[in-house]
């Protein structure tokens, strides 16, 4: 009676992988996320990182540190997944390979499963070892996920890491075995979004709620996005038999105009964690900040 959980649903710990480089806006994560959970931070440097938070007015109270190194910040993408056992109860952590060639980091989950005391399974293991990135990963809630097709093609005959080659209907065994997922759709890839995440463009608000990225007409992705919305839309509902309500949200140009077919930044605000009852999502300037709240506060419960 296995049960991926939604990431809007409630969470104890959020965790975090401290980079230096990145130490702004890591204290401003920190920052929201200590008023709605614990914060578990990934650093072999734990004494620099209190420092960083204690001189930028965060409380620590809910902070604890994990005495680990790593290879990057993008604890989304290798983190494992959060699932019930017993549909609400008995929490589990499964895992996936890490579609980069960073070994401290798809180490990471079972390093903080053990620390936690969490079980923690892993598709790691032919036949069911599988590659993938939590930034091509979203869930409902009630046993449906959305990915572009990076996870078919990443599994595929020929794939390049070495795993099982697995057929689409094998995969969506294997994640219905180890995620109860029972209905996965995969939409197409988009052609200037260099990491293939489904975060980057669609995003599950609620199990009802679909937030797109939306760019002018025929402009960079737009076209693709809207495609693989209507494949979903044609071919899937929400898990009460409903339509999906769609949510659009305008994707912003780089600062001087330019959009990703023009060598601008990829820019989205689909790309957001919720925590709680806060929501954080990365903003880039006031004249599209303020468009994007005010459809996200009105989206919001």
């Amino acid at each position: 009676n296995l049960r991926t959980m939604a990431e809007w649903e409630e969470i104890e710990y959020l965790l975090v992988t401290w980079v230096p480089n990145y130490s702004n806006t890591l204290t401003g994560i920190v920052e929201a996320a200590v008023n709605e959970c614990k914060v578990l931070i990934i650093t072999p440097n734990e004494s620099s990182v209190e420092n960083t938070l204690q001189n930028a007015g965060v409380p620590t109270d809910s902070v604890v540190y994990m005495d680990r190194d790593y290879n990057s910040i993008w604890m989304r993408d290798y983190a494992a997944n959060t699932v019930y056992k017993d549909w609400n109860d008995s929490l589990i952590l499964v895992d996936w390979i890490y579609n980069r060639p960073r070994p401290l980091d798809n180490g990471a989950p079972e390093a903080y499963a053990n620390f936690l005391n969490i079980p923690i399974y892993q598709m790691t293991n032919a036949p069911t070892d599988v590659i993938a990135t939590g930034g091509n990963y979203m869930a409902d809630g009630f046993g449906t996920s959305v990915s572009s097709k990076l996870i078919t093609d990443e599994n595929d005959v020929g794939n390049s890491f070495g795993v099982t080659p697995k057929t689409e209907q094998e995969l969506n065994d294997i994640f219905s075995d180890f995620m109860g997922i029972d209905t996965y759709m995969k939409v197409e890839r988009l052609l200037y979004d260099d990491i293939d995440h489904i975060d980057m463009q669609i995003k599950f608000l609620d199990e009802e709620t679909l937030l797109v990225s939306e760019y002018p007409a025929g402009v960079a992705d737009g076209p693709q996005i809207e495609a693989n919305l209507d494949y979903i839309l044609d071919n899937f509902t929400s898990v009460y038999g409903t339509p999906y309500r769609v949510i659009r949200i305008p994707a912003p140009p780089s600062t001087g105009g330019a959009y990703p077919d023009n060598n601008g930044y990829y820019r989205t605000y689909a790309n957001q964690v919720f925590v709680n009852n806060t929501v954080i999502v990365p903003f880039y300037r006031e004249e599209y900040d303020t468009i994007a709240q005010r459809i996200l506060e009105d989206a919001m419960p």
